[in-house]
Order: structure tokens, then C-alpha cells, then sequence
């Protein structure tokens, strides 16, 4: 087992664009002098969903659905050897943090959509209250997201979030991906810079 390529560069700036915006997002939520910044940040965590829905189709390895989103059973198997503090190794998502992860981009769509509705003042106050409650909900994920990955760095001995910075995990040699994928980085960040500005406008 050395470090090796897992994570590339669309996942990752992906995941910190939706941490930074998601924080922004909650933080000016209140606040009528921000509304454009909460619009702004809201667009960019709807923006990098929608992309990763697509990414999760034709990304790399660890970054398409088919190599995370597993059955019930797994899940509840991980789970269980998690409790047993012996969780088994998964160079990718394991099945509990796919699981997570398809939540967390579901409520990032919904939650911006209906924040973007009620921004350009289509429906009424119900609206503001399913928009809020899925924000709710979207920090319910969150929070039980980082609870997962601490207790996955501490019982891994790796550090999970260093790993979606450098993209390096612990693994075999023939597990890596053969690239980072900077082209698509690189449209990503066009994608939304381009779509929170009109999301926003």
C-alpha cells in the first residue's frame, strides 16, 4: 500500500467549491444586505452539483456513481464494521460516504433551485419555508458527512481531508487513475463562474 491518485481535480475542486459555498450560503442566509452574495453562493453549490451529476457519469474512476453507490446491504455491512472499529478499506467512497454523497448533491439541487424560485420571487412564503428546510436538511448530511470522515481518518490512520486536497489516498498501484483530469477542471470552474452569475442576476 504507498499513496496513489484517486481523487481528480473536478472532484476536488468540486467538493471545496460546495464546502466554501454551502458556508457563505448558511452564513448570509438572514441577511437582506447580503442577498446577492447568499444568491451567488447558493448558485455556485447548485452549479457544482448539477456538474457532478454529469461528472458521475463520464469521470474518472472513483468519481462515477457505479464505483460508489452501492445496495442497502453494503452500506449496513460497512456500518457494522465500522462499529466493530475494523472498517474495510475502499480506495473510493466506501458504500455509507456514496450514500452521502448522492444526499448531499440532491439537496444541493433542490435546496438551490428553490432558493433561486423564491430569489426571482416565483412562488410564495412556502416556498422560502421548503428552501429553508432543505437547507436544514443539507447540514444534517453535512454533519453526519464529517462525522464519517473522522471516524474513517481516525480508524484508517489516513487523513481524509488531506486526501481531497492532494487527491492521494492509500492504495495498490494498479487502483490509481491514470490522470487528474485538468481540462475538465478547468471547464468546471467556467461552468460556475458562468452559471452563478446568471443564477445570481
Amino acid at each position: 500500500m504507498k499513496k496513489i491518485l484517486i481523487w481528480d481535480w473536478p472532484v476536488r475542486i468540486g467538493h471545496w467549491l460546495m464546502v466554501g459555498g454551502f458556508i457563505v450560503a448558511w452564513l448570509t442566509a438572514e441577511s437582506e444586505s447580503f442577498r446577492l452574495i447568499h444568491a451567488w453562493a447558493g448558485g455556485t453549490v447548485l452549479a457544482v452539483a448539477a456538474f457532478r451529476l454529469l461528472w458521475g457519469v463520464v469521470g474518472s474512476r472513483y468519481a462515477r456513481f457505479t464505483s460508489f453507490v452501492r445496495g442497502p446491504r453494503a452500506v449496513v455491512d460497512y456500518l457494522t464494521s465500522l462499529l466493530r472499529l475494523q472498517p474495510a478499506h475502499h480506495a473510493g467512497h466506501n458504500p455509507a460516504g456514496g450514500w452521502a454523497i448522492v444526499a448531499l448533491l440532491g439537496l444541493g439541487i433542490l435546496t438551490g433551485i428553490s432558493g433561486w424560485a423564491h430569489y426571482n420571487e416565483i412562488g410564495g412564503h412556502w416556498l422560502e419555508e421548503v428552501h429553508e428546510g432543505l437547507a436544514t436538511a443539507m447540514l444534517t448530511v453535512v454533519v453526519v458527512h464529517l462525522a464519517g470522515v473522522f471516524s474513517g481518518s481516525l480508524l484508517h490512520g489516513e487523513n481524509l481531508v488531506r486526501a481531497m486536497l492532494t487527491g492521494r489516498k492509500s492504495g495498490s498501484p494498479e487502483e490509481a487513475i491514470a490522470s487528474p483530469r485538468p481540462l475538465a477542471a478547468v471547464l468546471l470552474l467556467a461552468w460556475v463562474v458562468a452559471a452563478g452569475w446568471w443564477l445570481a442576476s
